[in-house]
């Protein structure tokens, strides 16, 4: 399954990044290839600086080795090994009305010391984060994830949305991240779903990103803006970078395995504020914004 799911993914990034390189038309991806010293390494593409993406990576890795100290307390085992692999993506585009968005897909094994297989699971997602809120938007990107959850089983949508608004909640500020889409995590087999079955819904997830994704970023990368909005935008990132550094667990892993600190830290914008007890004007459509942060809803 390992190598399975990693030959997916080294097609997915060259398909994702073809075509945000395609959409953006100024910038492409700046490839980085690294080796992990204790086992595995990855393939890491960044734009930056580009007509629609300000920055963004579409990045792959494979690593493997020894579960440090803490990830085997975590899950509660001993001398165990372990090899995860997966793709991570998040752009930042420049024009506030363009929403950043963020996605995922991974896979995980865990071995004993004879080398068997003890556990191994699916993982991924991916949400959107809009710095202004077109509610058209939101409801393009949720009913891609619904169609694709739904190929596999009825219950998968409601389900998933639901542990991403859980998931992408800044605890220390009450509010979401975003406007949520799907996560999931510990896919393991069950009477209703093997590891095949798993991989099958996994994959679909990923090849929807584009077409969730896509569209609103060339109805909205032209739409005029002032400095003022992009002001807002830098303050929104700031909340964005605040989760990713205290509650993320993917950039926890990657900080506790010894990962490549460019690539984990890749997921940054740029161009950030933090400005002191900042509230937007009653009635703004950065107000409108902040209050469905604080009361996820449904789009679909």
């Amino acid at each position: 399954m390992k190598d399975k799911f990693y030959a997916y993914i080294l097609q997915l990034q060259d398909t994702i990044s073809s075509k945000l390189a395609e959409v953006d038309g100024l910038a492409s991806f700046k490839e980085d290839i690294w080796e992990r010293p204790e086992g595995g390494g990855g393939r890491t593409r960044v734009i930056e600086n580009g007509n629609v993406f300000e920055k963004g990576g579409v990045n792959i890795s494979g690593v493997h080795g020894e579960l440090p100290k803490s990830m085997q307390d975590y899950f509660g085992v001993k001398d165990a090994n372990f090899f995860a692999c997966g793709l991570s993506l998040v752009l930042h585009p420049k024009n506030p009305m363009v929403p950043t968005v963020h996605a995922n897909w991974r896979y995980f094994e865990m071995y004993d010391q004879e080398g068997n297989i003890v556990d191994q699971w699916f993982g991924g997602g991916q949400d959107l984060t809009p710095y202004y809120l077109f509610d058209e938007d939101a409801t393009h990107f949720h009913a891609i994830c619904k169609r694709a959850c739904d190929a596999h089983n009825p219950t998968f949508h409601e389900t998933y949305k639901k542990k991403c608004d859980d998931y992408f909640w800044n605890t220390h500020r009450g509010e979401a991240r975003g406007v949520g889409g799907l996560f999931f995590d510990y896919c393991k087999a069950t009477a209703d779903m093997n590891m095949e079955d798993w991989y099958n819904f996994v994959t679909e997830v990923g090849n929807s990103f584009l077409e969730a994704y896509v569209p609103i970023v060339i109805k909205r990368k032209d739409l005029p803006f002032t400095k003022e909005q992009r002001d807002w935008q830098e303050i929104r990132r700031g909340r964005y970078v605040e989760f990713n550094l205290v509650h993320d667990k993917g950039t926890l892993f990657g900080l506790k395995t010894n990962g490549r600190i460019e690539s984990i830290l890749m997921s940054l914008p740029p161009h950030v504020q933090w400005v002191y007890d900042h509230h937007p004007e009653k009635g703004s459509e950065e107000e409108r914004l902040l209050e469905v942060l604080i009361s996820p809803k449904n789009w679909v």
